[in-house]
């Protein structure tokens, strides 16, 4: 069955799976700092060598950051609207089926930390997915309330952190000079690990990294991500994802996307300037990151909607079919990064500038996309996708 023909056959619009594909992007320009250079902490700094590199760091920051995510994390809260409603088709039982797919996406992301990214999201969606069956009954007004209210925590924890860090500089600067040589012998650590380290110890190292800071990221970025998983539920169940003419998403581009544009570039010069990301100015600038991603989300999924709307075919069709795969791009992404920065592939860990790193993130992320929606020319389903729906259909047929 072709993807046009999937798509009549359920009456799904094209919007949801272009919104998979620029989050796609989105997030290959955001990851690929975390491959080039030791450490979430330094992020791009230590690829900043020229104001071409301070630029494009920058506009990633603004235009990308927290924002790639939380548009993958709306469509993972679609995704189990989708699914409910298929089971309720087929007349079977959701909750086994839902819990199996939560395991295999438990163990696929042990399985790409250890093969290739310290940075895998898909263990942290497991685990909110699993929060996430509890709010599935809830009306579309409860569940906009609860990501609201969320999202509301989340942002007071990234103030009172950057408040934090502020505190610290100033009245325990002993403190907060021992933490950044702390900080910066852990990314000696991490450089010549990545940089000259064979397979099995990146690996090992990855795992330990994860292990080590898994703790402060479900802290910091997990409440955002359960936020934006109640939002894609709320859409699928008002019906506003399948219909790019809906009111709200003109009102997303003419007034949320400025609001959070603003917000974004602001706290990308604030981070900019700063010396790390756990700076009092870098952890600012962060948290105004935050503040407007929820603005440059919806602003996004406006754009997207107004674009979805023209002909199924060319360059839309082309994005669609690999935004129907986005599992399978997301780990290729990592893999082909991984050989390229760590020592036992390419080996280009903290040698090349940011400018040139973003390059290489968007030439994976395009590459990413036109193998997945090539593959999606040949078969049903994404060789990923078609894993873990084996395993999530296991001994219950189709």
């Amino acid at each position: 069955m072709t993807y046009l023909e999937q798509n009549a056959a359920t009456g799904r619009h094209i919007f949801p799976d272009l919104v998979r594909a620029f989050a796609l992007m989105g997030i290959v320009l955001v990851n690929v700092a975390y491959f080039a250079w030791p450490g979430p902490e330094t992020y791009f700094y230590g690829g900043i060598r020229s104001v071409a590199d301070q630029i494009a760091a920058g506009s990633v920051e603004a235009l990308f950051q927290f924002k790639s995510y939380s548009l993958f994390s709306i469509m993972f809260g679609a995704g189990l609207a989708y699914q409910m409603m298929s089971a309720e088709r087929r007349g079977a039982r959701f909750g086994p089926r839902y819990t199996r797919r939560l395991i295999g996406l438990f163990l696929l992301g042990w399985l790409h930390i250890a093969v290739a990214f310290s940075g895998d999201i898909l263990i942290m969606y497991s685990l909110l997915g699993a929060l996430l069956f509890f709010f599935r009954n809830l009306s579309v007004k409860a569940l906009v309330r609860w990501a609201v209210g969320i999202l509301v925590l989340q942002i007071l924890i990234t103030f009172l952190m950057a408040g934090a860090f502020f505190a610290m500089e100033n009245f325990s600067p002993e403190e907060a000079l021992a933490m950044n040589t702390e900080l910066a012998a852990s990314m000696q650590t991490s450089a010549d690990t990545y940089g000259s380290g064979s397979f099995i110890e990146v690996a090992k190292f990855r795992l330990s990294e994860y292990l080590e800071v898994f703790m402060f990221i479900a802290g910091f970025q997990g409440p955002g991500a359960l936020a934006f998983f109640l939002f894609g539920l709320a859409g699928v169940k008002s019906g506003v994802l399948e219909n790019p003419d809906a009111p709200l998403w003109s009102r997303a581009r003419r007034l949320y996307l400025p609001v959070g544009v603003v917000l974004s570039v602001i706290g990308a010069v604030l981070l900019q300037g700063s010396a790390n990301t756990i700076s009092g100015q870098g952890s600012l600038g962060t948290a105004l990151i935050v503040l407007g991603a929820p603005f440059s989300t919806a602003g996004y999924l406006g754009l997207i909607a107004a674009w979805s709307k023209g002909a199924v075919k060319g360059l839309r069709l082309f994005l669609a079919r690999s935004g129907t795969s986005s599992l399978t791009a997301y780990l290729l992404q990592s893999l082909i990064l991984s050989l390229i920065f760590c020592g036992y592939g390419l080996g280009f860990h903290s040698s090349i500038g940011a400018l040139g790193c973003i390059g290489i993130g968007f030439a994976v992320g395009a590459i990413s996309l036109i193998f997945t929606s090539l593959w999606r020319t040949r078969f049903e389903r994404g060789p990923m996708e078609s894993v873990l729906r084996a395993w999530t259909y296991l001994g219950t047929g189709r």
